[in-house]
């Protein structure tokens, strides 16, 4: 997938700050093979985060028009768009060119449209046809380092659409008999995520791809780990008085899929405890040879295994106060972007890991997962990122990834993501790289200079009209020294 257009016509964003931006990010014709991806840079206030937010929501529309059953909730219903991109459907060698809009004169009943280009013709697509969702992302993957509720926001509400079709599902038994629920489509990656994104690579990626992970932090293996599964404590909803003749739980109910998890966790374990009054059990992993096979007899893949803890992980929205999730869906539709799903206390969440250690690199010594830094931590989460979603056909929208980073990660932080086994192109006959797409906003100078200055934007704000405007650079960021890109783009 590679991006090549984006037009908001109307966002209704930090006061309009993107209205009207219309912002050409490749040409048709740029056949990159390589992972190459773009440079947002600008000083604070110039947008570059709401336009990463604006994309997530531009995709989230069109996946609930399209994909209904895996985004289940539409968004930002004011945005009106248009975007181009080039993508290569699974049965189809060539990339497509499409674009999806959602406009129309009458502000109140906007319409969503897919088209793909025929012959140097518009060809309109019908919405319901499967051919269509080959058109469309698999995954859209936002990451974030800090609180950043404008970047998170399309998000924080996917998740919190799939944990209540969780809870009506089970208590309602909606589902047929062992069907799963899908997955979303927009996926965040944050601190909260680090250790599902870590545990699941380093247990079912390739030894390439450990030694990538933990190589930086001097560390060798993944040693042992505890999860903690509480479906019946203080916090958990109980199930309605309706529902209790057929209900298999007294808190949280499971459907027929996570009841599955459970019991593969089970079988996984090195020893496992189950309370039956909070309806909690704890699993521990004492990680050797044996137990990797045993998660690879469940589990094809990295992003398999990490989709079984994210969808247990994001049953924890179920322990906010009913009112909490109510306040967020209510401010979310009126575009208060300060509005966040408070975080359960530790305790209280449904799902939980713990005691995450692992072994030092030539020495005995046993490390502690928290004794690591901020940095240590954003590497590996950003690294394992890329290395389990080695499949085609992902946006990446990358907000500040380098902030916890010292100046020689920051200045190697593209070439490894490129070194990433799953990402080098000279390592592969179908490259994933060339099928990816990545957005990076930064306040840094290393970034773009190790970009040339065609996936390089220059994001600023007019004082007067509030108005954001994007450029090129006019001097070649390839190799730019550090001062001279701090004196353009800060006047520092």
């Amino acid at each position: 997938m590679r991006l090549l257009r984006i037009h908001i016509i109307s966002a209704d964003t930090c006061g309009g700050l993107l209205d009207g931006l219309d912002l050409t990010l490749r040409s048709h014709m740029d056949e990159q093979t390589n992972f190459s991806p773009l440079c947002l840079i600008g000083a604070n206030g110039t947008g570059k985060s709401q336009f990463l937010q604006v994309l997530a929501e531009m995709f989230q529309l069109v996946f609930h028009a399209v994909v209904h059953q895996e985004e289940r909730l539409e968004g930002n219903t004011s945005l009106l768009f248009e975007a181009e991109y080039l993508i290569k459907p699974r049965d189809n060698g060539l990339p497509v060119h499409v674009r999806i809009a959602r406009q129309g004169q009458n502000r109140r009943r906007p319409v969503i449209t897919i088209q793909k280009k025929v012959a140097n013709s518009w060809m309109n697509c019908e919405l319901d046809a499967a051919e269509t969702q080959e058109l469309l992302p698999r995954k859209v993957v936002g990451y974030t380092s800090g609180e950043n509720e404008t970047m998170s926001l399309p998000f924080l509400l996917s998740r919190s659409g799939y944990a209540e079709e969780v809870r009506e599902s089970a208590i309602h038994q909606t589902q047929p008999t062992g069907a799963a629920i899908q997955d979303t489509r927009l996926m965040l990656i944050d601190y909260g995520t680090h250790l599902e994104v870590l545990v699941a690579n380093l247990l079912l990626g390739s030894d390439e791809q450990r030694t990538s992970l933990l190589q930086f932090a001097h560390l060798d293996e993944l040693h042992s780990f505890r999860c903690i599964i509480q479906l019946a404590h203080s916090a958990a909803p109980r199930a309605p008085e309706r529902s209790r003749s057929h209900s298999r739980r007294k808190g949280i109910q499971l459907t027929d899929e996570l009841e599955g998890y459970l019991d593969k966790l089970q079988k996984c374990a090195t020893c496992y405890q189950y309370d039956d009054k909070t309806e909690t059990y704890t699993f521990d992993f004492l990680v050797t040879p044996e137990t990797k096979t045993a998660f690879r007899f469940f589990w094809k893949s990295a992003f398999d295994l990490y989709s079984a803890f994210h969808k247990l992980a994001m049953l924890n929205d179920l322990v906010i106060p009913k009112h909490a999730r109510e306040r967020f869906t209510k401010e979310t539709k009126a575009r208060r972007f300060a509005s966040r799903l408070p975080e359960p206390q530790e305790e209280d969440k449904v799902f939980r890991f713990e005691r995450v250690n692992f072994q030092a690199r030539n020495r005995a010594a046993i490390v502690d997962y928290v004794s690591l830094s901020d940095g240590e931590h954003q590497l590996a989460q950003l690294l394992g990122t890329f290395s389990m979603i080695s499949f085609p056909n992902v946006l990446f929208l990358l907000d500040e990834p380098e902030s916890h980073f010292n100046p020689t990660w920051r200045r190697k932080f593209i070439d490894r993501l490129r070194a990433l086994p799953t990402l080098d192109g000279r390592r592969t006959t179908n490259s994933v790289a060339s099928q990816q797409d990545c957005l990076i906003t930064t306040h840094s100078p290393y970034l773009p200079s190790d970009l040339p200055k065609e996936n390089v934007f220059i994001f600023s704000r007019a004082a007067d009209t509030r108005k954001v405007s994007v450029k090129n650079p006019e001097i070649e960021t390839y190799g730019l020294p550090f001062d001279a890109i701090l004196k353009a783009y800060f006047d520092v």
